[in-house]
Parts: C-alpha cells; sequence; structure tokens
C-alpha cells in the first residue's frame, strides 16, 4: 500500500503540473493572448493552427478536465485507500497519453512547429502513463506465478 500512496502523491502532483500548464493555455486563448515561447519556436504556429481547437474550444481546455479529473481521482484515493479509485485513474491516463502522443506528431509533421507549453503537456502525460503503469503492476493478480511450487 505504501507503494501506491507514493504513486499517488506522484500521480496528484504531476497532474496538478498539467493543470496549472492547460490552464495556462486555455486563460491564453481565451483571452487572445499567445504565451512567449521559450526553448523552442513556434508556439505561436500551433497555438494558432486548426488544431488547436476541437468543437470550437481549445485544446488545451480538454487537458484541463484531464488533468483535474485525475488530480481529484488522486486525492480521493489518498483520503480513502480504496484501490480501485487509483486503478482506474491509471487506467484513464492512457486517454492523455494517447491524445499527446496524437498532438506531439501533428507539431511534428503536420504543423512542422513546437509550443514548449504543448511539450510540458505531453511530459506530463506521458509521466503519468508511466505512474499509472507501475500502479497497476502493483496488482498481486500480475505478477509472475511461482513455477517452483509443486501442485
Amino acid at each position: 500500500m505504501a507503494k501506491l500512496r507514493g504513486a499517488a502523491i506522484i500521480f496528484a502532483l504531476t497532474s496538478f503540473l498539467g493543470m496549472v500548464d492547460a490552464a495556462y493555455l486555455t486563460l491564453s486563448h481565451y483571452r487572445n493572448f499567445i504565451p512567449p515561447c521559450t526553448l523552442v519556436n513556434g508556439c505561436e504556429k500551433v497555438l494558432t493552427s486548426g488544431y488547436s481547437t476541437f468543437a470550437g474550444m481549445p485544446v488545451s481546455l480538454f487537458g484541463l478536465v484531464n488533468y483535474l479529473f485525475l488530480f481529484v481521482l488522486a486525492l480521493v484515493f489518498l483520503d480513502t485507500q480504496k484501490t480501485r479509485v487509483i486503478k482506474f485513474a491509471a487506467k484513464f491516463s492512457v486517454l492523455g497519453f494517447l491524445a499527446s502522443l496524437v498532438l506531439v506528431y501533428l507539431q511534428i509533421f503536420v504543423i512542422k512547429s513546437l509550443c514548449f507549453y504543448c511539450l510540458v503537456s505531453a511530459a506530463v502525460s506521458t509521466l503519468l502513463f508511466a505512474a499509472g503503469l507501475f500502479i497497476l503492476l502493483q496488482d498481486p493478480r500480475l505478477s509472475t506465478p511461482n513455477f517452483d511450487k509443486q501442485s
């Protein structure tokens, strides 16, 4: 249980970082402000591309909701110690990871520009996915059978 608790704390902290990043991009979108790009050039091109919105809403808003949901699930687990909650969060993190893969692909191969804040979000999704895998692998039913025992 201690390993799950530690992973859930990492899950909560990482998803909080994702929330901050996605909230900044979402607020910037609604204020018609392009955040300054550091380390890479291309924030303006990425954040004003046709791929920056979905159904009339900024993609970052979907990320914000995703990170908020994962953050709340991590906190619920830390409060209740119900393993099914953190396991659900771990499984749900796959969606954010897959979405990030698609968005990074679009940045590199379609838009041909990189957005620093979008890459931070992709890194957060990757960390959440890795933490999720760790959480799921803590399930004793997934451990390898002991073939040394005679039945």
